[in-house]
């Protein structure tokens, strides 16, 4: 039997995803409430610096993997025209729902589709972008998925991770109080979910540090890789491009 792990407990390889599933079934519907009160709106910053460094051209092909509510696609759309294409994708059909109704209510239809990052259904050389933000450390076979957002690639396309990662040694035992002690109250108070946002906290502390996430990005395929350290290093956004 194949085990992994779900925050700090071992689990069997089969059982992951089911639980993974069920944390963001749980929270789907306060997912945007609980990350301004997380990040204390700070993601929305680490979002706009990704849409940047994407550098997203009109007439592109764009997917966004564990796409969640879709903060990343709209924006993506906007770049890329009526020419272009943004597929938004999510492996947990609640998380993909909400993401769907609430960009529709917002004027802006996209393509969707529930997919596990690690058996991605599109064709080979399929897209110019593909971005991951906050979903990676969820997959329980990271290098499965990184190899297969390298196949859908074209060459000279451009993969975006971002991802929580290793803090700066000054702020590591503030950031361990707050993410064990502060983040799981709120997910009681607002989310009404206090595991569900333990398991989050814990998962960024089994998730490769910087380095570690670009050596297995390389050894994916990527012939060029580079890291950008946001907010001290609590989260790190991850270049690779498909030689």
């Amino acid at each position: 039997m194949s085990t992994t792990h779900f925050g700090y407990q071992t689990v069997d390889e089969s059982e992951k995803a089911r639980r993974v599933r069920g944390v963001f079934d749980s929270v789907a519907s306060r997912y945007d409430l609980m990350n301004d009160l997380m990040s204390a709106g700070l993601h929305r910053t680490w979002k706009a610096y990704t849409v940047m460094v994407a550098n997203v051209q009109p007439g592109q092909q764009v997917l966004d993997i564990a796409g969640g509510t879709g903060d990343l696609a709209k924006a993506f759309a906007k770049k890329v025209g009526r020419d272009g294409q943004v597929v938004l994708s999510d492996i947990n059909e609640a998380m993909l729902r909400t993401g769907r109704d609430r960009l529709i209510d917002e004027g802006c239809a996209l393509d969707c589709a529930v997919c596990d990052a690690e058996h991605l259904p599109f064709p080979d050389a399929s897209f110019d972008l593909v971005s991951v933000a906050f979903g990676l450390r969820n997959m329980t076979h990271k290098d499965v998925a990184l190899r297969e957002m390298h196949r859908i690639l074209k060459p000279g396309g451009k993969l975006l991770v971002l991802e929580f990662s290793r803090v700066a040694k000054p702020l590591e035992k503030a950031y361990d109080w707050y993410s064990f002690k502060v983040l799981p109250r709120l997910g009681q108070l607002v989310a009404g979910d206090a595991e569900s946002y333990r398991y989050l906290a814990e998962s960024i502390r089994m998730h490769p540090g910087q380095d570690a996430l670009k050596q297995l990005m390389h050894d994916s395929g990527f012939g060029h890789v580079d890291y950008h350290n946001l907010t001290g290093g609590m989260v790190a956004l991850h270049v690779g491009i498909k030689c």
